[in-house]
């Protein structure tokens, strides 16, 4: 019959498993898989939903790189949730953070009296994190909490309380499960390290 939807043999193509799990050569070694990952994001949760049991929680996530964390978490969460975005642009080189922020996108709804959890890709210097609480604390929420994936003590300027961190890194120039260089390797399922010629100048 014309038109009948789903008629017809399956497309043949690449499975996602097949093309998630392909490293492109400009990854030195994969840091954390994919699969530690989903676990740590799955521990972060339960500590989130025994934290804010009976209550509902504002997820913020930072863009761009916050996206992963932020879809994956929310799926994992039991509690009630929402999801708001800001996009920032701090001020300094292409690999570093100087703290100088501006908004480029700033929230959809007022925070006032919600319960905000800040959710990071990754914390540097902490820099342009310590403002955003400042910001967003301006605000009058009821608690602000930070959520990250991945954190550099070794890079950190100024000491903040990140209630949920994944994984400790070493100061190195990581990309992938939200993380980029130049918007590329985003969409890479795991942590990897990027090999030093492909950034430096």
């Amino acid at each position: 019959m014309a038109g009948r939807a789903g008629g017809g043999a399956p497309r043949r193509g690449r499975s996602l498993q097949r093309v998630t799990d392909r490293v492109p050569d400009e990854i030195e070694k994969v840091l954390i898989s994919s699969e530690e990952i989903q676990g740590k994001v799955a521990e972060m949760a339960a500590a989130i939903d025994a934290d804010y049991a009976g209550r509902e929680v504002l997820l913020v996530g930072v863009l761009k790189g916050a996206v992963m964390i932020m879809a994956d978490l929310a799926r994992a969460l039991t509690i009630p949730v929402s999801m708001e975005f800001m996009a920032v642009s701090s001020y300094g080189s292409s690999t570093s953070s100087s703290g100088v922020v501006r908004i480029l996108k700033d929230l959809d709804r007022e925070v006032a009296d919600r319960h905000v959890l800040v959710v990071e890709d990754v914390i540097d210097s902490g820099l342009t994190l310590s403002w955003l609480l400042r910001n967003m604390k301006s605000r009058g929420p009821a608690s602000v909490e930070v959520c990250a994936l991945l954190r550099k003590p070794e890079a950190a300027k100024v000491d903040l309380p990140v209630r949920y961190v994944g994984f400790d890194i070493p100061s190195e120039f990581v990309v992938g499960y939200g993380l980029d260089y130049a918007e590329r390797y985003r969409e890479l399922p795991f942590v990897g390290l990027l090999k030093p010629e492909v950034y430096a100048t």
